[in-house]
């Protein structure tokens, strides 16, 4: 088991080894050896409710050994939908348990508690799935790439839409050439959902099936408020990252792809006043990358939008998407459907280049396989955590309320070392990274 790493050590270390440095299974012999195309994988998860749930059923081809979870109704439910899986409700105790029995981990559990439980299982050397956003800070995001690639581990981050043919299909457009030059996204993401609330909810009895103390876990000690688990957690600086966190690893996800975008190398946000304990209601945040200037609007939507057309000449109103700005024209997209326009109005026929990335076999699937095959997956920590920092930087940049410019090598703020602080959280007792 390797030394653990603290924030001090961290923070002055680089993380060139991420960028490519050559690795061989000699230099590190705990490495998994590869199983048999027929041989099923032996899998825990943690977390098993709501969106844990559909990750235990994204890999449910395999071996099901155990889960976890801090609702005991939600645990019952995993129980009786899944013979012969042990149950647990603290994750650190099954890890220690079954190490010995399985290959790898599924983490769904809500985002304060996926960097913790996920660098448990690397530590133990076990091959990770683990839902947006990768983690809750970006230190944690730079501790987990680090161990993925030290130690070799097939990763994947849960966003399943990045292995719909639509995305592809974008991707590929832009890659080859179709709007010409990118050097302008638009990114908007305009759900009902209000993220803001302001402050805690007035103290509530603890349910009987829920395990309070675990469910914090590493966040600070509160009283339990109605309506914080299972869903509204997403409204707490303390447990999630608000519109942002929630679907910016979603929508930005293509325009990092598309473009290879990397890190940015500077972050300004705008939006209301900054509220210490909830996420802000609406949300602007600027983005300089090498490779193009990218805009998120969370809660608003670009004015560009309005003065594209169809192929009708029809005004087109899309509740979320992504928009690129070419030297050649635009294409307009969404999870599910996508234009290419020639000056401001969609063309009726798209004359698409051959296919150059493979369809999915399911984003789950690619995981199992890829640990199978001791191959990679689209959506590894590598290139996951680079998108996470972004998304997370714009929420460091609205709580500074500075530009923010960004060393990607290094892991810093190079403008404002002060801000520094919220690159990581403080971990309550008995929790750690």
């Amino acid at each position: 088991m390797t030394q653990l790493i603290t924030r001090r050590q961290f923070t002055k270390r680089s993380l060139g080894i991420i960028s490519g440095s050559a690795i061989t299974a000699t230099q590190f012999p705990f490495v998994q050896k590869i199983k048999a195309a027929n041989d099923k994988l032996n899998i825990v998860a943690i977390g098993t409710g709501n969106r844990a749930g559909a990750d235990i059923a994204g890999i449910a081809h395999e071996n099901l050994v155990a889960v976890a979870d801090v609702d005991t109704n939600f645990l019952e439910q995993a129980r009786t939908k899944y013979k012969g899986a042990r149950a647990y409700q603290d994750f650190r105790v099954m890890l220690e348990k079954e190490a010995d029995n399985i290959d790898a981990v599924v983490v769904g559990s809500p985002d304060h508690t996926h960097a913790p439980a996920a660098a448990m299982a690397m530590r133990l050397n076990k091959h990770v799935y683990c839902e947006k956003p990768l983690t809750h800070t970006v230190h944690e995001t730079r501790v987990l790439m680090e161990m993925a690639a030290e130690r070799q581990l097939t990763t994947q981050m849960g966003t399943q839409i990045h292995a719909g043919k639509n995305y592809r299909e974008v991707v590929e457009l832009i890659r080859a050439g179709a709007i010409g030059k990118v050097d302008k996204v638009h990114v908007w993401v305009n759900v009902s959902l209000d993220y803001s609330n302001g402050s805690f909810g007035k103290k509530a009895p603890i349910p009987k099936h829920l395990n309070w103390d675990l469910w914090l876990g590493p966040a600070p000690e509160r009283p339990f408020s109605e309506g914080i688990h299972p869903f509204m957690w997403r409204k707490f600086w303390d447990y999630g990252t608000g519109r942002l966190g929630d679907f910016g690893c979603h929508y930005l996800d293509l325009v990092h792809w598309a473009l290879d975008l990397g890190h940015p190398t500077s972050v300004q946000a705008s939006g209301p006043k900054v509220n210490k304990i909830s996420p802000p209601s609406w949300l602007k945040v600027e983005y300089q990358h090498p490779a193009a200037h990218v805009t998120w609007y969370g809660g608003h939507k670009p004015k560009i939008l309005g003065e594209l057309k169809d192929t009708k000449g029809q005004a087109i109103d899309w509740g979320s998407g992504q928009l690129f700005v070419g030297s050649e024209g635009m294409i307009l997209s969404n999870y599910s459907k996508h234009l290419l326009l020639r000056n401001g109005q969609a063309v009726a026929q798209i004359d698409r280049p051959a296919a150059s990335i493979p369809r999915s076999i399911g984003h789950h699937r690619e995981w199992t396989e890829a640990i199978r095959t001791n191959g990679t997956t689209t959506c590894n920590f590598d290139y996951a955590g680079k998108l996470t920092q972004a998304v997370l930087l714009g929420s460091v940049a609205f709580q500074t309320g500075k530009k923010l410019q960004w060393d990607g090598q290094h892991g810093q703020i190079t403008n404002l070392p002060q801000s520094e602080s919220l690159l990581h959280k403080e971990y309550r007792a008995g929790w750690t990274l």
